[in-house]
């Protein structure tokens, strides 16, 4: 495919990939968009001129998720018609300069808001490099993998009200410490501030109480997926999650990018994943390449804007697929909505340069990172901002997710 459009190069925004959002500006309260190079795409203009054929309300909602319940026939189509809107020389965008002008507008110019309203939020445990770094960093190394792990996807429940959009600021952490060397823990702010490099996915279909999806059915309930921070206090965590999991080291912050990319524009970058050895109780087998492969970039940007890339990942190092996560929350009956988010957990590959937090990066904090400004870091200090970036390639089609962005501000007191 080419667009008649002028398009960078290096962008995210390729003719490939029309992901979906919202945004707002001075003049629009908030407005689905899509995005193509360096402009969002307003939908609701476009069906101002009858392009898609739907109720132009639902690209004036403040999320997505009246949009994404239309079903995935509906939201193909929009998507079908951004691409055939910029590749035909008899679109009528081109043909109609009044038009283009009303539809486009500057990503600089405008503000990307959170995409979906999320009622339910899981974090799953899927890199086995990333549990095996940390099971032998606190268990024994020769039996870092607790037994479940390769029989299941482990997993806990978030909490989504503190799941905010790429460019937002955080208070540092407070909670409970201890240290080895005292009998009493003590109270104050994190002092282990962690990233964790993950993505997610969006549902976009519900279930009802009782019902299972099947690795083979996935794809219709699966909406599209985002790059996603789970921010995590690692001292807080340490003294805390025994006996129940995760808890105030996790549900302070977590960033979401603000673009849904489609799995259907995701579908050429499918590639083969683990053979599953023991082998999987039959729920969660699947037949064909269900992996994908997308490359993940996490860089720390210190207060005088230098940047250091920390780690190079990639999607297909997860141990198991989005599909079988959903197969797994929902064998047991669970039900699922439009709208709620799954992590995959900390996406590390099996080298140093491919670990995707810094308790792995640094091995403790007992090697630390060098930065481009002479600096080192053990850890995430306040004022340093994470940024996640992802990309996708395959021949000629390349596409990518934006930058998800966040930084950390000092404890609030």
């Amino acid at each position: 495919m080419k667009s008649w459009f002028p398009v960078p190069e290096d962008t995210d925004f390729t003719i490939w990939n029309f992901p979906f959002g919202i945004y707002t500006d001075n003049h629009v309260r908030h407005r689905a968009c899509s995005a193509i190079g360096d402009y969002i795409i307003d939908l609701f203009e476009l069906e101002s001129a009858d392009v898609f054929d739907l109720n132009r309300n639902v690209f004036e909602k403040q999320f997505l998720n009246d949009f994404i319940s239309l079903g995935k026939k509906k939201t193909n189509l929009v998507r079908n018609k951004l691409i055939e809107l910029f590749t035909s020389e008899n679109s009528i965008l081109k043909k109609d300069e009044a038009l283009l002008k009303r539809v486009l507008k500057k990503q600089s110019e405008v503000k990307m808001l959170l995409p979906v309203q999320i009622g339910d939020y899981t974090d799953f445990y899927s890199s086995i490099y990333h549990a095996t770094n940390v099971g032998s960093m606190f268990r024994d190394p020769n039996n870092a993998l607790l037994p479940n792990w390769k029989h299941l996807p482990v997993g806990y429940h978030g909490r989504s009200s503190s799941i905010f959009v790429s460019g937002h600021s955080f208070y540092r952490p407070k909670g409970q410490t201890k240290s080895p060397d005292k009998t009493m823990p003590e109270f104050g702010p994190c002092k282990l501030l962690d990233f964790e490099l993950e993505t997610a996915f969006i549902i976009g279909k519900e279930t009802k109480q009782g019902d299972s999806i099947r690795p083979d059915e996935a794809h219709e309930y699966i909406f599209g997926m985002v790059l996603f921070n789970d921010w995590s206090a690692r001292d807080i965590q340490t003294w805390e999650y025994q006996p129940l999991g995760p808890f105030l080291a996790k549900n302070f912050a977590s960033t979401i990018s603000p673009w849904i990319v489609t799995m259907e524009a995701l579908e050429p970058f499918r590639t083969k994943g683990f053979d599953f050895n023991p082998p999987l109780l039959p729920y969660l087998q699947y037949k064909g390449d269900k992996h994908l492969d997308i490359e993940l970039q996490v860089f720390l940007k210190t207060p005088d804007d230098t940047e250091t890339l920390l780690c190079t990942s990639n999607q297909k190092y997860l141990y198991y697929t989005m599909e079988q996560q959903l197969a797994h929350h929902t064998v047991n009956g669970c039900p699922v909505r439009v709208g709620d988010l799954m992590a995959s957990g900390t996406i590390s590959g099996p080298e140093k340069h491919q670990f995707g937090s810094m308790l792995e990066l640094t091995w403790k904090g007992t090697q630390p990172i060098q930065l481009n400004n002479g600096e080192q870091r053990k850890f995430i200090n306040d004022h340093d901002t994470i940024i996640f970036r992802g990309k996708a390639k395959k021949g000629e089609i390349t596409l990518g997710f934006g930058e998800c962005i966040s930084t950390v501000l000092p404890a609030k007191t």
